[in-house]
């Protein structure tokens, strides 16, 4: 248990029960937004969508914003086998698909394209995402003889603002919110920074030499988890 408390900024919303389970841990978190996504309004996009719902396909979400994206054009529940990072993007399928739909979970998308592979009877995917998504799933899947089919579900657009409050540690969940909080801000050598994954980790790392804590499992819950043991330990 920490003797005196942590501050820490998260870069998305956090859970006020998870924002809670930090305080009494001594963890005290605020959280700013610096990347906003909307949902596309490209009625290809969408009708390609619908079309995929009405068939048997294989589907890949590596984001809860994709899956909001989809359910939001489509009226039954599809027939898809799903493969997904877990984190609060399985908890989001399985809400709406049921877990009987994933084939596999992956703690991120390069294991997840591995996973893919490993079925050995993946012809074709359906990769749903954002308009900043990175290349290594579908670049993956190609070389290794698998058609992939990028529908652009939502968009990125970052938000940045100046932070004035020193923090011990700051959390990031994507390489956007990484250039956004950078572009308006720099940071003590002192200070913690987290990050989702090797991929974000080093796009901090592009900006500075702070001390990067990389938490390998997607979600805010894990993140949390990894800043509160971070700190206790140190």
């Amino acid at each position: 248990m920490l003797t005196k408390p942590v501050n820490v900024l998260f870069t998305r919303p956090l859970d006020a029960i998870l924002a809670q389970k930090a305080s009494l841990r001594k963890v005290l978190v605020d959280t700013a937004k610096f990347i906003e996504t909307k949902t596309t309004n490209d009625q290809v996009i969408i009708e390609s969508v619908r079309a995929t719902s009405d068939k048997a396909a294989t589907v890949i979400f590596t984001s809860t914003n994709a899956v909001e994206a989809v359910v939001s054009f489509i009226a039954i529940k599809p027939n898809w086998d799903i493969y997904c990072i877990g984190g609060a993007t399985k908890d989001a399928v399985i809400e709406v698909f049921g877990e009987a739909a994933i084939k596999s979970l992956a703690k991120s998308a390069a294991n997840l394209a591995e996973k893919i592979i490993t079925a050995g009877n993946v012809e074709k995917v359906v990769f749903f995402c954002g308009d900043q998504r990175l290349t290594t799933l579908p670049e993956t899947l190609i070389a290794n003889g698998i058609e992939v089919e990028e529908l652009v579900v939502y968009n990125t657009e970052l938000t940045p603002q100046v932070v004035e409050k020193n923090y011990h540690g700051i959390a990031f969940f994507s390489p956007s919110a990484v250039h956004s909080f950078f572009s308006e801000n720099t940071v003590a050598t002192s200070v913690i920074l987290f990050a989702i994954g090797k991929t974000t980790a080093a796009t901090i790392a592009s900006y500075c030499s702070n001390k990067i804590v990389t938490c390998e499992w997607p979600g805010s819950e894990q993140m949390l988890d990894t800043v509160i043991h971070y700190f206790e330990k140190n």
